[in-house]
């Protein structure tokens, strides 16, 4: 199977996330004769195979769905050899190093390849990623991966440490991703290893100091528009707000004169009722079908009025959020 392109049944051998809920998500590969427990209950993978994606497959105590992995779902359930970036930073180095079919891009280091998926699907059919990584068992296992996931024409794994080795490349990246302890010693090879018509580098660092001493080495290196950004998700929680309709008391005292012409007890009544009781009153003459009080009435399309209060829903985000894991910094190599 590949994760640059879509199909429509299940094979043996593929690679599938069962889906239990959003936070319950499996990535399995299908072999006939096995079972995978899950708190449904077993299920068996010859079940599976020949189905479609997006299917409800049924277990003892309920079902799960079987869904086609994406970049975004395979960050979410990968094997972790390493710390990883998340679909958050992934998106902004995407958009940043303006990343499209055709591009050729270099990483290092790969680690357990979440950012490189998204870089391939970006870069596809026609782009190619080179990613290097220090590690040897690390480098072999993507290498692993990218082969059962039918990437392998998209990419070449290298082991390398480039921050002695340098990548090997020149003029022949549109982007350069760094990932490293010492960005900046790689920073003179990665400038090497982009295109003479100029490119985009982005350097992940986890701390400031790394950042201050990154961007002072690419603007000496001849780096323009060094940018640190950082990316941080805010939540908002869904909330029921119950405000109480005001009582504003009695409204404006008619003239002596308007006094003298009423003579009407129920009409003067009338002029010193609350707005509460003028508001119930029109929606007793308005919609007589809803007079009893305990029955709720529709206020508009995003509340409701009940009895003397009024029920909204709206977005609250919390007090405290936590920090990040680390800074993006993108530079640009103009043309020489």
């Amino acid at each position: 199977m590949s994760f640059a392109r879509y199909k429509k049944k299940i094979e043996e051998g593929d690679t599938i996330i069962l889906y239990l809920g959003y936070e319950n998500m499996h990535a399995v590969t299908m072999k006939r004769g096995q079972t995978f427990q899950t708190k449904y209950g077993a299920m068996r993978h010859a079940d599976v195979i020949g189905k479609d994606y997006g299917s409800k497959v049924q277990c003892p105590k309920g079902y799960l769905y079987v869904l086609q992995p994406t970049p975004e779902l395979w960050t979410q359930n990968l094997p972790h050899r390493t710390q990883i970036l998340y679909s958050t930073d992934i998106s902004v180095v995407t958009m940043q190093l303006d990343l499209k079919p055709g591009s050729v891009v270099v990483e290092s280091g790969t680690g357990s390849g979440s950012l490189s998926h998204s870089i391939i699907r970006s870069i596809a059919p026609t782009g190619h990623l080179h990613t290097f990584e220090f590690h040897q068992q690390r480098a072999e296992k993507a290498e692993e991966e990218f082969v059962e996931h039918g990437l392998k024409e998209y990419v070449t794994v290298t082991h390398r440490d480039v921050c002695q080795d340098g990548f090997g490349l020149e003029n022949v990246a549109d982007a350069v991703f760094l990932d490293l302890p010492r960005p900046w010693e790689a920073m003179a090879s990665a400038k090497t290893a982009i295109k003479v018509t100029g490119g985009r580098l982005c350097s992940f660092s986890p701390c400031i100091e790394q950042v201050q001493k990154s961007s002072d080495f690419l603007r000496d290196l001849g780096f323009e528009e060094v940018t640190t950004m950082e990316c941080l998700l805010r939540n908002f929680d869904v909330r029921t707000i119950n405000l109480p309709l005001a009582d504003l008391g009695p409204t404006e005292r008619p003239s002596k004169d308007d006094l003298s012409q009423n003579t009407d007890k129920e009409e003067d009544t009338e002029q010193t009722d609350s707005p509460v009781k003028k508001l119930k009153s029109a929606n007793s003459h308005s919609t007589p079908q809803r007079e009893n009080k305990n029955v709720p009435q529709s206020f508009d399309i995003i509340g409701r009025k009940e009895n003397d209060s009024f029920f909204f829903k709206t977005g609250v985000t919390p007090n405290q959020m936590p920090g990040h894991t680390g800074f993006l910094t993108f530079a640009t190599l103009f043309p020489s």
